[in-house]
């Protein structure tokens, strides 16, 4: 037994090196993450396996897809907390402000718009109609013959 006892101390002193077990061990959030993806994915396979199918349980259950987000941001959220990383700035803003600018652009700029135009639906061609029946001859108004 005392073997036991000396790759227990070894894996303690090990455990206590390993930066990702003392923020594991410090980390309330971290394990909070850890724990709510653990149960998400619990329910969630709970409800996948209740005799229709994986996939039709993925594709028609909104409580599994919900749980299976659930548990997707918590794990995204420890993997965060593990690295140390703050979350990158959404890019909605920056998709907003691209958008709101090229709306802006148009709106101010005929020859933006035309170019906008001419790439979505081609160049515009001059069009011009010629007609490929003749013309009917014009009618002379017949005069009424009649007693005077």
């Amino acid at each position: 037994m005392p073997h036991t006892g000396k790759r227990a101390v070894k894996a303690g002193k090990a455990a206590r090196d390993n930066a990702y077990i003392q923020r594991f061990i410090e980390d309330d959030d971290l394990r909070d993450n850890l724990r709510t993806a653990f149960e998400s994915s619990k329910k969630a396979y709970g409800r996948m396996s209740n005799g229709k199918g994986p996939s039709a349980a993925l594709l028609d259950d909104k409580k599994v897809q919900k749980e299976l987000k659930e548990a997707a941001s918590s794990l995204r959220d420890a993997a965060e907390s593990f690295r140390g990383a703050k979350r990158k700035p959404k890019r909605g803003r920056l998709l907003l402000l691209v958008i709101v600018g090229a709306g802006v652009a148009l709106v101010a700029s005929e020859s933006m718009r035309n170019k906008v135009l001419d790439a979505l639906f081609g160049a515009e061609e001059e069009f011009e109609y010629s007609s490929t029946t003749t013309p009917q001859a014009p009618v002379e108004p017949v005069e009424a013959s009649g007693s005077s």
